[in-house]
């Protein structure tokens, strides 16, 4: 496996954010927006029991890459 292209899912029962890491640009744009969610400092690096279902799919909307979106 590629370990500049992993694809990684994350739920919280109610959404499931999925990253790519191969269209990753780091514009942290996750961290800055929501800081406890988003910890690449931490494993694993997406908590998503730390804000609201709401909270999260907002910020993964300003993801400038599209790394990270919602599993329809």
């Amino acid at each position: 496996m590629d370990k500049n292209n992993l694809t990684k899912e994350y739920t919280n029962g109610e959404t499931t954010v999925v990253w790519q890491s191969g269209k990753c640009i780091h514009s942290a744009n996750c961290v800055r927006n929501l800081s406890a969610v988003f910890n690449p400092k931490e494993q694993p690096w997406i908590k998503m029991d730390q804000a609201s279902t709401a909270e999260i799919i907002a910020t993964v909307g300003k993801c400038p890459s599209g790394a990270l979106s919602i599993k329809e």
